[in-house]
């Protein structure tokens, strides 16, 4: 079935990978029986991919609510984002809402909105908390912000609606419980830092720490253990390049546009590691 290129995410996402596509897609298996992703992000290689069957998940639960709003709530969120405004106060009351008690009474519309506003109208679209969890990237101040990009939200309703997509707020090894051979499954974890002024794990309140990194490895020997193939996005940190060793690795450049510091975007090298031949 062709493609709908009208399809594409309604997030920016540190790490996201919508200029890297063309190149994923490359190592893509011809054959699917279902798609696992468990660090889902801001879900550009599945709105590419466009599999009919999907396991999708992301520990992030704010973002996880935000996907299943769209899928069950689309008009209710719709209205709800028309509501916000582009100004700096009303930005800075939005964005101050969880560090107060009544956030929690905020039902999961109201929440998945003040999401999406936020990173909208946030200083270059980086989904940043605090270790309390709180959301802390500064205003943006654009001029035009396009909070309601209805169009967007209306497409992304229809895809998982009308497609067998299972949408999952788990630890990433919960999340492939059950994964039998003949199913395919793209990691795109926090990535190991080349240096600690380029880490973004906060976009997780836990982090991801180098026992993750670790753990996900042996996750990975499990999958090729079962005949399952992967394919996993990361940094070309020597430690990174070192676990991996035994798998296919392929090296490409990406240009990173989100980073709390300016000299840290621009064109760096990450890898692609895969346990299969094309």
């Amino acid at each position: 079935m062709a493609r709908n290129m009208l399809i594409q995410p309604f997030l920016k996402w540190a790490g996201g990978k919508r200029q890297l596509i063309k190149e994923i897609e490359k190592y893509f298996p011809n054959k699917i029986s279902t798609y696992y992703e468990p660090f889902l992000g801001g879900g550009a290689v599945l709105f590419y991919l466009q599999p009919k069957k999907a396991i999708i998940n992301d520990y992030n639960a704010d973002l996880i609510n935000t996907y299943k709003v769209i899928m069950d709530n689309i008009e209710e969120l719709i209205e709800n984002l028309k509501k916000h405004k582009n100004t700096s106060e009303y930005f800075y009351y939005i964005r101050g809402l969880d560090r107060k008690p009544e956030f929690k009474n905020l039902n999961n519309i109201e929440k998945a909105s003040r999401l999406i506003y936020l990173n909208k109208t946030c200083y270059n679209g980086l989904f940043r908390v605090n270790s309390q969890g709180e959301f802390n990237t500064p205003f943006g101040n654009y001029k035009n912000p396009n909070i309601v990009n209805e169009h967007v939200l209306r497409v992304v309703n229809k895809y998982l609606n009308e497609n067998d997509i299972r949408i999952l707020n788990y630890d990433f090894e919960e999340a492939l419980k059950g994964i039998r051979k003949g199913s395919f499954v793209y990691f795109d974890p926090p990535y190991m830092p080349i240096s600690d002024s380029s880490s973004f794990t906060g976009y997780t309140l836990d982090g991801f720490n180098i026992e993750d990194q670790i753990r996900l490895k042996n996750l990975c020997d499990n999958l090729d253990g079962k005949g399952v193939k992967f394919l996993l996005s990361n940094s070309s940190a020597p430690f990174i390049l070192d676990l991996y060793k035994d798998y296919n690795i392929e090296f490409v450049n990406a240009k990173r546009s989100i980073n709390s510091i300016a000299g840290g975007r621009g064109e760096i090298k990450e890898i692609l590691v895969k346990n299969y031949d094309l």
